[in-house]
């Protein structure tokens, strides 16, 4: 490896710094076959491909994609076809989970809605042991 090529190489402590995880879960990545470090002895050495595959399988963690989601649309990345096929994949990904996400939502939204009708009936209740008997 030439000296100009480790200018855009990163070790797993400024990954954990960029981007705000652990060393653990970078071994983890990589252990799941999602991020490829080259190596040097015991060091990683990510790449700014590495670093965009964090990205995108940070973004998809936080929109609730599973491991596996992830790493089919990142193989479709490397397919080379101008990231169309990964494009359209990830679309129709992202539809489906917001479709999820959306129910998830209305059924919490119910589900806050009878408890609070629960706590209001408890107030009253509590608020009618506290009353003076009627006479």
């Amino acid at each position: 490896m030439e000296d100009g090529d480790h200018k855009d190489l990163m070790t797993i402590r400024q990954m954990c710094d960029a981007f705000d995880v652990t060393p653990r879960t970078l071994r983890f990545y990589e252990a799941k076959e999602l991020l490829f470090p080259l190596r040097e002895g015991q060091k990683r050495l990510f790449t700014r491909r590495d670093r965009g595959r964090l990205k995108l399988i940070l973004r998809g963690k936080r929109f609730g994609f599973s491991l596996e989601e992830m790493r089919q649309l990142l193989d479709l990345y490397d397919r080379g076809d101008a990231q169309e096929e990964q494009l359209k994949r990830t679309y129709e990904v992202a539809r489906e989970r917001l479709a999820q996400m959306e129910r998830q939502r209305d059924e919490l939204n119910e589900a806050i809605e009878e408890l609070k009708g629960q706590l209001e009936w408890g107030a009253e209740m509590i608020a009618s042991f506290r009353r003076p008997a009627a006479e």
